[in-house]
């Protein structure tokens, strides 16, 4: 089954916890502080796998955690991180953060993409001991590995995207030109999942065809399969357009052309704009009439016009000639860039629960909803920092602090996040 679009849930593993030990050796007295940290919770790491073609595997797993680093032990032994989680994803799925909409990721090549980092470690006791404070009996809990709903979208990779109407021709075109084995049938969406195919120009030369299922009007707004495929001919840099220039089912092939024009035009402005040559199929059932009309509309409109009979691969030579030729003019197929999610976009609820305990005069802070938006929070930038100063205000968090009887220089723990309290 094909599947296009899966929203999943990715957590990093949480962090190990540091340890509470003391040094304790014969002879040796007052060994001081001896616990180890815990180690980094794993990552989960979306990879690349060329061959996979479908997000089909997700509609039956939504949820991937990666395991947890281990605790911290005696002797200042750290805790081992924990392994990463590897999620494997076909080529060309953009990552979206489910929240906000933004762009996160576009895998298009064998880079992988770290969708949730494991939580740091928590310090052992040594970490906290001072010249006021030899003896800490307390260590740091392992952060939380971060948590994140995302959206998977599938954006086949390919040169050329055919275009058309049910029936036309474009299965018939894609497996003369290519090795691609489409299945072709005489009723209408035979083609059900986008087909790629490599079309060699020799000496190393050759480029990606899709052929995309038939688009139908109405396809932008959900009608028919369209709706679910247009998203597949955005990355291409050129469109071909095949017509039934014979009109064999009834259909006048100028309507046809401007039908799926208009539909793309609605789903996105750019494709509209994108190169588009004309390729008309059946000319062995067209009459000369048709096919001068055909032409002079396409002519007149500014499109390359190409006759073609694809079953028997006439005039198909000269169509992908042509798209050769346009193809060394264009620029690289389309990669999506990421979008920088600011604190602000994250949605925070009033009125969110968090605790604060106290050890030694170091203040710990807790709280899930606070952690993503540390996480997402450049504390080297001033204005990031002061928008998550206004949120433990707003919270009421730097109340609770003073109601707890924090003190001038006493010390803040946000999970990984430390700071002195100035009043």
């Amino acid at each position: 089954m094909f599947v296009d679009i899966a929203k999943i849930t990715v957590k990093g593993g949480k962090g190990g916890d540091g340890a509470v030990a003391f040094h304790r050796e014969k002879f040796v007295a007052s060994g001081g502080p001896d616990g180890g940290d815990g180690g980094k919770g794993g990552d989960v790491v979306l990879q690349v796998d060329t061959n996979l073609s479908t997000l089909a595997d997700f509609r039956y797993k939504r949820k991937y955690t990666a395991p947890s680093g281990t605790n911290g032990s005696s002797g200042r032994k750290n805790g081992k991180k924990g392994e990463d989680l590897i999620i494997r994803v076909p080529l060309g799925t953009v990552v979206k953060d489910a929240a906000t909409g933004k762009i996160l990721a576009d895998l298009s090549d064998d880079q992988p993409f770290i969708a949730a980092k494991g939580g740091k470690g928590g310090w052992g006791n040594p970490h906290f001991a001072t010249a006021t404070r030899q003896v800490p009996r307390f260590a740091k809990s392992g952060a939380p590995g971060e948590e994140w709903e995302l959206s998977l979208e599938l954006k086949l990779i390919a040169d050329v995207g055919l275009l058309g109407f049910p029936n036309v021709g474009k299965s018939s075109f894609i497996s003369v030109v290519s090795q691609a084995k489409p299945i072709i049938a005489d009723y209408h969406f035979t083609t059900l999942t986008p087909v790629l195919g490599v079309v060699s120009m020799g000496e190393g030369n050759s480029f990606v065809i899709a052929d995309i299922p038939g688009l139908i009007e109405g396809a932008s707004d959900g009608v028919g399969l369209g709706h679910e495929f247009l998203r597949h001919v955005e990355r291409c840099r050129m469109l071909v357009h095949i017509l039934d220039a014979a009109g064999s089912e009834g259909r006048d092939p100028i309507e046809d052309f401007e039908k799926i024009n208009a539909e793309l035009e609605k789903f996105n402005p750019d494709l509209a704009k994108r190169k588009q040559i004309v390729a008309a199929n059946k000319i062995d059932l067209a009459t000369d009439e048709q096919l001068e009309r055909l032409e002079n509309y396409m002519r007149e409109h500014g499109y390359d016009f190409y006759r073609m009979c694809a079953p028997i691969a006439e005039g198909t030579q000269q169509v992908i000639n042509a798209v050769a030729a346009e193809l060394a003019k264009l620029p690289p197929v389309v990669r999506y860039e990421r979008e920088t999610i600011t604190p602000a976009e994250l949605p925070v609820e009033k009125g969110q629960n968090y605790t604060i305990r106290v050890e030694d005069g170091v203040y710990f802070v807790e709280a899930e909803w606070l952690l993503k938006i540390l996480q997402r929070t450049d504390l080297d930038d001033y204005e990031a920092l002061q928008y998550f100063q206004r949120v433990l205000e707003t919270s009421g968090i730097l109340n609770s602090l003073v109601e707890r009887g924090i003190q001038e220089g006493d010390t803040v723990v946000i999970y990984d996040f430390e700071f002195d309290y100035v009043s």
